[in-house]
């Protein structure tokens, strides 16, 4: 039998490669689309744990401050007033009595930058029951105060660390100060939780 074909009406096409060529593209766009998906659920999931988790937290939050608001309208009665004032003159005296001059010297060594010396120093507390430090150092310029400053910060012994004013010789009185400029210092002195000899504030 013979059969005639026309390769110039009816050109030659391969269709089993033409529909494994496609085949396998649609079946990668399938695969592609599944992952997306299956990612973006699981974006979705996740992202819904972490509003109820945030949402959580935010109800805690706002539970101890209605917590805390309570607290302090009780004490803030006139019955309840002693008790108050009582508890705050007690944590006064526990911050004072776990003062170290030592401690403090020693901290302060480690940051002082050469031909820089303390003049003055008073700790106090502050009305965050903070330990709060202000020192008058005198030196030969004003580098030597900011570069204690920036040492200060640098150290976990101190923080919030300002100039709070300078001054040069001519502004102060008395000859024997050999001192060409003063500085006033204050920070917020963090003690270590090592034990030693405290001695109290003065």
């Amino acid at each position: 039998m013979r059969i005639d074909i026309n390769l110039a009406s009816q050109p030659y096409e391969d269709a089993q490669r033409f529909w494994t060529s496609w085949g396998t593209g649609l079946a990668l766009l399938c695969l592609a689309t599944t992952l997306l998906g299956f990612m973006a659920t699981t974006r979705f999931i996740n992202a819904s744990h972490e509003r109820k988790e945030i949402a959580d937290m935010e109800s805690v939050i706002a539970r101890f401050d209605q917590e805390k608001a309570q607290a302090e309208a009780t004490l803030n009665r006139p019955q309840n007033r002693v008790i108050r004032d009582r508890s705050r003159f007690l944590n006064e005296i526990f911050a004072r009595k776990a003062f170290s001059w030592t401690r403090l010297f020693e901290d302060l060594e480690r940051v002082m930058p050469a031909h820089l010396h303390v003049v003055s120093i008073h700790p106090d507390l502050s009305k965050d029951n903070n330990i709060e430090i202000k020192m008058v150092v005198g030196g030969d310029n004003s580098e030597q105060a900011r570069d204690l400053v920036r040492k200060m910060e640098a150290s976990k012994r101190f923080k919030d660390t300002r100039i709070d004013s300078e001054r040069t010789r001519e502004d102060r009185e008395g000859a024997g100060n050999t001192d060409r400029v003063t500085f006033d210092i204050s920070t917020l002195y963090v003690p270590s939780d090592e034990t030693g000899t405290a001695s109290g504030v003065n």
